[in-house]
């Protein structure tokens, strides 16, 4: 699979960063649109997408980096060849809620809130970005048969992308990217719930994607380990744990209290 869309004069573009850059811009798009509705002002959401990109790529790359250390002591240099993969997703939405909290809490705006207006974005983006994995030939299974492959109703194309070095692999990638497709499909859906509470989208994603990508990671063969676990089941099932206790919690409030349906009151001072 050819990585670059195309080369002159020694400039390339590829896919994996042309990918990327489409995922973001689906990712901001659904969250401006989303904010509108909800009487958020652009600026002060364009701002905020702003800097959790800016670290949530810091903390994907840093993420990834840290888990495979060995190798890039080798050759540090490499750390900033992110065009060539090793972007770690857990580290990216980790690093980037970390700056939303911040960013809420210097504009005094209810947390949980924006994120639930941003998560369907999130996972829209995740969607299209795994393709940039496709193209890489990274983020693949284990060794199958081509009857395998054909077998799960999987494109042509996608099989011919997975034979590599003369073998071919489970696209886990292309797995993750219907998950999360369907993920954004039924946060569209659970968002239009009339007694939704705030934090309840948020709620759902981490459930959601955490279920998927655990089962999908036990097939992939480049995980990042720890000890001698795989370091996004370990986060996965956190992440499960943390969005069952969170609908737990908002169970016990009342049936008309804290509704995300309800638009932004006070006026934000950005």
């Amino acid at each position: 699979m050819d990585r670059e869309i195309f080369n002159i004069g020694g400039f390339s573009i590829k896919w994996y960063s042309v990918l990327l850059l489409i995922a973001i811009f689906a990712g901001i798009l659904w969250l401006m649109k989303e904010g509108t509705k909800h009487k958020y002002p652009k600026d002060f959401l364009f701002n905020m997408c702003f800097w959790a990109i800016i670290f949530g790529f810091l903390g994907a790359r840093a993420y990834y980096v840290i888990f495979n250390w060995k190798i890039y002591a080798a050759d540090p240099i490499s750390i900033f060849k992110i065009w060539e993969g090793g972007l770690a997703i857990h580290g990216g939405l980790i690093a980037g809620f970390i700056t939303i909290i911040l960013y809420c809490k210097k504009y005094k705006v209810r947390l949980f809130k924006l994120v639930d207006m941003a998560v369907p974005g999130v996972i829209l983006a995740q969607a299209i970005g795994r393709w940039g994995n496709f193209f890489n030939g990274e983020a693949h299974g284990g060794v199958v048969l081509r009857s395998t492959l054909e077998n799960l109703h999987i494109p042509e194309f996608i099989i011919n992308g997975m034979y590599i070095n003369g073998n071919y692999y489970h696209p886990t990638f292309f797995y993750e990217s219907l998950w999360c497709l369907l993920g954004f499909i039924v946060l569209v859906l659970v968002r239009k719930y009339k007694y939704l509470k705030v934090g309840g989208l948020t709620c759902v994603y981490l459930i959601w994607y955490s279920i998927g990508r655990f089962f999908i990671e036990s097939l992939r063969t480049d995980s990042l380990m720890l000890g001698g676990f795989k370091v996004a089941q370990i986060i996965s099932i956190i992440l499960f744990i943390i969005g069952i206790l969170g609908l737990m919690i908002q169970s016990r409030k009342g049936k008309f209290e804290d509704l995300y349906s309800e638009p932004l009151h006070e006026e934000i001072k950005f």
